[in-house]
């Protein structure tokens, strides 16, 4: 099933399984399809409240919490599209501050597809998804958007927003190259500039483009695009830039410095993504976000499966006993190297590993192999995943002395409880957002 998303609820599962009938070939990038299935359920992407879009190969999830955070914590709405979901379809529509209910989803959804049918437009599960979601808004009133870049930006179903108030580019790495780098429907750049400049397709003259600081090559090929679409490029170092020190996020621009809390969400990288939401925030006039609501935002935000530190429950208490479990579905060679760094003091850890197929194991485990106690490579199940034996085998390649296969999580995490009876130890599962999303369920610790 197209994106294997699931529901509990009959009414929005029947929708769902609708998806199924979409022709895998129609599942490609460009805004034809999401520009016709808009006209057909009436353009709502025209009447969005002020819209915050933000692109990233990692890190764009997280720069959208902190943007919601900011703006509810000033006392203001805001309608957010992320994606992928982790346990639930409804955790990708968040409608004015609240995930959307089952019986308007599954309204929505079967509204959308059946435009679609009678159209014979044929969209995409991500372009149908989008559709409902800027249905939902239109319909709804919210004081913002803040939407998610699906994949890359430039194609992007999202990318039919036409007039964002801001735009932003968080961190930036090699990932879905099948799609990013398809010399057939872009320039031949070498690999990582052909990244930014994919992602900053989303790139508008109504709105300031806010970056991270990328190598000098990558940082031209976005100048370039924004210099077409007529906009500026705000960039960290130039434009804005923050560091942590004495147990703060500190933060300055053209108009000041701040001197906020450390995130709530764990990691360094974490502090670099709340800057970069705080950037957006401070170079646009539409919205009102006093530094007050700032310095709340870093302790509201949140966002499941980035550096999560599980909280006590089914799953957790298999683990050795009083051990952490953190949880993070990081799954490309950037995302490793936050990692690494995030566990890079203090004793190994032991690593519980899934992949899916499409992924660069190889990679990803090079960069963590500095840090690790142990590998048990486990499945996803439901999905094309790399093996436990090939992920255990390439573990072993890398000087990973004890490595392990498990069926599952729960035995996964019983085989590293037995190697360390009645031993703390510091455990993370990951590799994959699908499997987070199977952490989460099995711990009890539905996104919210």
């Amino acid at each position: 099933m197209a994106d294997h998303a699931r529901s509990d609820d009959p009414a929005v599962q029947a929708q769902l399984d609708r998806f199924a009938q979409l022709s895998p070939g129609r599942d490609i990038l460009g805004l034809e399809r999401i520009a016709a299935l808009l006209d057909a359920v009436g353009n709502p992407h025209l009447a969005l409240p002020p819209v915050f879009h933000v692109a990233g190969t990692n890190g764009k999830g997280s720069t959208c919490a902190f943007l919601r955070a900011a703006v509810e914590s000033a006392g203001l709405t805001a309608h957010v599209y992320t994606s992928p979901h982790l346990v639930r379809f409804n955790e990708r529509i968040r409608v004015a501050g609240r995930l959307i209910e089952d019986g308007a989803l599954a309204a929505l959804l079967k509204e959308v597809l059946d435009a679609a049918e009678q159209a014979d437009i044929g969209p995409s599960f991500f372009e149908a998804t989008t559709a409902a979601a800027f249905l939902a808004f239109a319909r709804t009133p919210a004081d913002v958007a803040i939407i998610e870049v699906g994949l890359g930006g430039r194609l992007d179903a999202t990318n039919i927003i036409a007039s964002p108030v801001m735009t932003g580019i968080a961190q930036l790495g090699l990932d879905h190259e099948a799609f990013l780098l398809d010399p057939s429907n872009g320039p031949a750049f070498p690999p990582l500039e052909r990244i930014g400049f994919e992602k900053a397709g989303i790139a508008k003259s109504s709105a300031p483009l806010v970056t991270m600081d990328y190598p000098d090559g990558v940082a031209a090929r976005v100048n370039e695009v924004a210099a077409a679409a007529g906009t500026r490029v705000i960039s960290r170092k130039s434009g804005w830039d923050c560091a942590l020190y004495l147990g703060q996020l500190h933060y300055r621009d053209a108009v000041g410095k701040l001197s906020l809390p450390l995130p709530r969400l764990a990691g360094e990288h974490q502090a670099m993504n709340a800057g970069l939401a705080i950037a957006m925030l401070r170079h646009q006039h539409m919205v009102d976000i006093p530094e007050s609501a700032l310095r709340a935002a870093m302790g509201w935000a949140h966002w499941p499966a980035r550096m999560q530190l599980l909280a006590d429950g089914p799953l957790k208490r298999l683990a050795p006993s009083a051990s952490e479990l953190w949880l993070d579905g990081g799954h490309n060679p950037n995302a490793a190297t936050m990692i690494a760094q995030f566990f890079s003091s203090g004793e190994k850890v032991d690593l519980v590993i899934g992949m899916l197929a499409n992924k660069d194991a190889a990679g990803f485990l090079s960069l963590l192999a500095p840090i690790a106690q142990s590998v048990t490579a486990v499945p996803i199940a439901g999905h094309e995943c790399h093996s436990p034996d090939e992920l255990s085998a390439i573990a072993q390649s890398l000087g990973i002395e004890t490595t392990a296969t498990a069926p599952d999580l729960a035995d996964a995490l019983c085989q590293i409880d037995a190697r360390r009876p009645d031993t703390a130890a510091r455990i993370a599962i990951l590799g994959s957002l699908y499997l987070a999303g199977v952490a989460l369920a099995q711990n009890d610790q539905l996104p919210d």
